[in-house]
């Protein structure tokens, strides 16, 4: 009889990705692995909890029964405790933090964290556990993000990009630090270059407005455009990261961002703040970090120049840093691979 795994879809707003739940039930059925999504499902032989779920009583069910449970874990929602998200994110955040620590102290038999970062936040935070734990980084299907592409810029235009799923309730902060790199960019090279900014995710109305209304008070329209693209199908993103000169990662201590390992495998490196699993991702090899300049835990205001000065010197050894972008991604993120660690984690 084939194996059945059950995958636990995540708690809206917290842990996980429904990319990677998509990319590990194929790699699970390409195995001869029977997919499950229904905890009430009793012929499972284990679960993956996806970050959390509402549906607790099922866990404990489960647990009873003496299945499996495995719980995938990135980092906590934080944003809120430093800025004004509003209440009702605020109360969806502490309670996406709730279920994620009883899931992690009371019903997970295994714990897989998105980076070593991720392991230490959570540890340091809640301390250990008594249930084994690995670290299993998000991996890359690199038949499909590869590197060339017809689209790269060249000549007199220099594209940088940022990919998020969303930059609302507070994450705001991220597209301010992408544009402020760019305007800075654009005074650092030549005037003759325009530079370019291409968002992808959901940005609101009032936000596209006011800064497209701060490019043209700043008199900045003819050396920087700023592109939105909005809600991108997942079948375009890698067309999208070989068009562009380099990723701009915006999210400030995440654990293990699929933005990146996507970017670095179509040859297009990668420029952020060295926060959270970023050089554990990176390792100065599809990109670079640099320094805050504050403290990111409190929001400080970070150091832009430093992020400019970092983006301008991959641009000038672009074939290097495309080069290496490609073999990190190789080396450390390939999706058979984990796919594999995730079967051995909840079958063996």
């Amino acid at each position: 009889m084939k194996p059945k795994i059950c995958l636990v879809p995540r708690l809206s707003g917290i842990g996980g990705m429904v990319s990677f739940q998509a990319k590990l039930a194929a790699g699970l059925s390409k195995r001869g692995i029977t997919v499950s999504y229904e905890l009430s499902d009793t012929h499972t032989d284990s679960i993956l909890v996806i970050g959390g779920t509402r549906n607790l009583h099922h866990l404990w069910n489960a647990k009873r029964r003496g299945t499996r449970i495995v719980q995938r874990l990135d980092g906590m929602n934080w944003i809120h405790r430093v800025m004004n998200t509003g209440f009702h994110h605020r109360l969806r955040a502490e309670y996406g933090n709730f279920i994620l620590g009883v899931i992690r102290s009371y019903l997970a038999d295994k714990i897989a964290y998105q980076s070593q970062f991720s392991r230490e936040w959570w540890q340091s935070v809640k301390g250990g556990t008594t249930c084994p734990n690995v670290v299993i980084h998000n991996g890359v299907d690199l038949t499909n993000f590869l590197p060339g592409g017809d689209g790269r810029p060249v000549g007199d235009i220099i594209r940088l990009l940022m990919v998020e799923g969303s930059l609302l309730g507070g994450y705001e902060f991220g597209l301010d630090n992408a544009i402020q790199m760019t305007s800075e960019v654009a005074k650092m090279v030549k005037t003759s270059k325009l530079v370019e900014l291409w968002v992808v995710g959901k940005v609101s109305k009032s936000t596209k407005e006011y800064w497209d209304n701060w490019l043209i008070d700043r008199g900045e329209m003819d050396a920087l455009k700023i592109k939105w693209l909005g809600m991108v199908p997942h079948e375009r993103i890698a067309e999208i990261y070989q068009q562009a000169h380099l990723l701009f990662s915006a999210d400030i201590n995440a654990a293990c961002p699929n933005s990146v390992i996507e970017s670095i495998a179509t040859g297009t490196p990668v420029i952020a703040f060295d926060t959270g699993a970023l050089l554990e991702i990176l390792e100065d090899k599809g990109g670079k970090v640099v320094p805050y300049g504050g403290n990111p835990w409190q929001m400080d205001k970070p150091d832009i120049t430093s992020l400019a000065d970092g983006a301008l010197s991959i641009i000038n050894n672009l074939d290097d840093f495309r080069k290496s972008a490609r073999e990190r991604a190789e080396s450390a993120f390939n999706l058979d691979d984990m796919v594999d660690r995730y079967v051995e984690l909840l079958l063996e």
